[in-house]
């Protein structure tokens, strides 16, 4: 579990974030979602570190992160896997290699143990032979899949995922989502997802956080947000045609 606590920053005289405050549950997707300049990659960077608040509180299982000593910051962030919007794959390295590129910096294992570690999470995505082909060989989907099995090499217990979806096909997406859906609850883990994919909101949005203008103005799930009675979330939730379609259909 992570919790966060009264989040705040800015840019120059900029708010992008103000006074959020949540739970992200183990063992289920957390999705963050929003419009896009809302705040949740500025946020999810927060939580794992790489932009510091300027206010606020993150704890991972009862361990404060922004004011820990180096050991415990250490500690926790070998805990942490992370999939980058795009992929973010080493264009130099083959898929074995990026894959294997968390191993080589975290840990001591003997090679042999790392490959056999590599194919395990390759085959765990649904990749397999394709260990030595270059990103430039490998389709979006690939790229985002090869992307999830470097995140969970290192056993994380949090994964992080900024727009898994962008980029791809309606279909891919689907994938793509109950990829996450399956590790996350396979592996027992904490996933936050960042996404505006109303697909895969109503897919395996168990537990939803909407920022909106920098602002937490709802959480709850997927059985919940078509009748959240916040304005901003029925904007939101409803630009997707399909979702419009659906509420017509609920009110018939």
């Amino acid at each position: 579990m992570i919790a966060i606590e009264h989040i705040s920053k800015s840019f120059a005289d900029k708010v992008v974030l103000s006074d959020v405050s949540g739970v992200f549950e183990k063992g289920k997707p957390n999705l963050l979602i929003g419009a896009s300049g809302t705040g949740k990659s500025v946020l999810l960077k927060c939580i794992v570190g790489l932009i510091h608040p300027d206010s606020g509180t993150a704890s991972y299982d009862g361990r404060e992160f922004f004011s820990a000593d180096r050991d415990t910051v250490v500690a926790i962030r070998r805990e942490i896997g992370m999939l980058f919007q795009g992929g973010a794959l080493f264009d130099s390295k083959n898929v074995e290699q990026n894959v294997m590129f968390p191993l080589n910096v975290l840990t001591e294992m003997p090679y042999p143990e790392k490959i056999e570690r590599v194919n395990f999470c390759l085959k765990r995505v649904g990749l397999e032979n394709v260990n030595k082909k270059m990103p430039s060989e490998i389709s979006g989907g690939m790229k985002k899949r090869v992307g999830i099995a470097r995140a969970i090499v290192n056993t994380p217990n949090y994964l992080f995922c900024d727009e898994p979806n962008s980029g791809l096909d309606p279909q891919t997406s689907i994938l793509i989502d109950e990829l996450i859906l399956d590790l996350t609850e396979d592996l027992d883990i904490t996933t936050i997802v960042v996404t505006h994919d109303m697909n895969s909101v109503m897919g395996i949005g168990e537990k939803i956080m909407f920022l909106y203008k920098g602002l937490k103005r709802w959480d709850g799930n997927k059985n919940d947000i078509t009748h959240s009675g916040v304005k901003e979330l029925d904007d939101f939730v409803f630009a997707n045609k399909v979702m419009k379609d659906l509420r017509k259909a609920e009110k018939l």
